[in-house]
């Protein structure tokens, strides 16, 4: 039987879509954005994730209005996420910068509030050395106001996210980190289920970065024929072989795309179902490989993946 779990409970009792948009470009030209989510919403996307940090609020909030405007969505109906940057992470400037946030998405809330990375940074970009802690407590106070739904930590480590859990008042509902099937993570997807908070996965592909050149021609998303035999298999590409295996494992995606046509492709993953046997080849594809290492912020005191 094919499983069709479309949305995933989160531990204080509300849903979020299993598949949602990610927005984040380097580079992008004027409307991409906008038109982005707009064929998001008309492809089906109920979930759009998107971060202060990404220069793209503003287009995002035009797209999401446009669909509400026109009747193809109701505000209620929609998952929108956001991030908190490194920069803001003083207890007393949370609130204000997700305000800030709203006023650009001309949004009245959004359902989940991300804190994006666990280290703080000063306006030089040198260590803030703010204490993760006292940034979730401004946290707790966005839900305290209605600004935010739910509130959430992400690449957070595990030491990290365990200090989080054992002094919070509102226990963080979701981190969102990288995997794929060359980073497969299974033992911290496990801890974070664990403890009833979702993993949940960005960069879902593993594409090769060149912040690794020793990776580099080990894309086995494009390359591997044994996974391309398994995507002409179910009539699927090898994203969306891809994308499945992390749906299969529990793990809410949000892959990116500003192509139409791959948009909807990567909606478009609940009419098959891997075995047991394709799942265990997905996951052999696992090469320890991260794509977004952050090392820029190596540094830092926080910074998430020192012990790796």
């Amino acid at each position: 039987m094919v499983s069709k779990v479309l949305n995933v409970k989160l531990s204080n009792g509300r849903e979020m879509p299993m598949v949602g948009l990610g927005t984040y470009a380097r580079k992008a030209d004027p409307g991409q954005f906008r038109q982005a989510v707009e064929w998001g919403i008309e492809a089906g996307y109920r979930h759009i994730d998107t971060a202060s940090f990404y220069d793209n609020e503003e287009e995002v909030g035009e797209g999401i209005n446009n669909k509400i405007k026109d009747g193809t969505v109701t505000r209620d109906q929609l998952f929108v996420t956001t991030k908190i940057w490194n920069d803001r992470h003083a207890e007393g400037q949370v609130v204000p910068s997700l305000k800030e946030s709203l006023a650009r998405f001309k949004l009245d809330y959004v359902d989940l509030y991300l804190v994006h990375w666990p280290f703080s940074v000063n306006d030089k970009g040198e260590d803030a050395n703010i204490d993760y802690l006292e940034t979730w407590r401004g946290m707790e106070q966005t839900v305290q106001l209605g600004l935010a739904r739910s509130i959430g930590v992400s690449n957070f480590n595990e030491e990290q996210l365990e200090r989080l859990l054992n002094n919070c008042t509102i226990k963080p509902v979701i981190n969102q980190f990288e995997v794929n099937p060359t980073l497969t993570q299974h033992k911290w997807v496990d801890f974070c289920k664990q403890h009833a908070v979702v993993p949940v996965a960005y960069t879902p592909l593993g594409l090769i970065s060149e912040a690794r050149p020793e990776f580099i021609g080990k894309d086995v998303i494009k390359t591997d024929p044994k996974l391309g035999a398994l995507a002409d298999k179910y009539g699927k590409t090898r994203a969306q072989i891809a994308l499945r295996y992390l749906i299969q494992r529990g793990i809410p995606v949000i892959p990116k795309s500003f192509t139409k046509s791959r948009i909807a492709e990567n909606l478009n993953l609940f009419d098959f179902e891997l075995t047991d046997s394709e799942m265990a080849l997905v996951d052999s594809f696992n090469i320890n490989h991260r794509c977004v290492p952050a090392n820029a912020f190596k540094g830092m005191k926080n910074y998430p993946f020192k012990n790796e």
